[in-house]
């Protein structure tokens, strides 16, 4: 599964770990995505979505169908 936000977008983020001697490898920072289902009253069904924990909160803020309205607009499959 990619650690992808279905709503906002964002993806891992890459760098170095840095240990106490300053030897780096690589490293990545995942987002962190949660499945999550809601009731679209305009679809007339529930949908699962992949989302982080801040595209929980853009869904709470702006309400599930102008989400799923631009989410639409975009092209995007649920």
């Amino acid at each position: 599964m990619s650690r992808t936000c279905q709503v906002l977008g964002t993806t891992p983020g890459f760098g170095n770990a840095v240990s106490h001697s300053h030897r780096k490898t690589k490293r990545r920072w995942d987002v962190n995505v949660q499945k999550k289902r809601y009731w679209v009253p305009s679809l007339g069904r529930t949908i699962t979505l992949t989302l982080s924990a801040r595209g929980i909160k853009t869904i709470d803020k702006r309400g599930i169908e102008a989400v799923v309205a631009d989410m639409r607009a975009r092209g995007e499959k649920f």
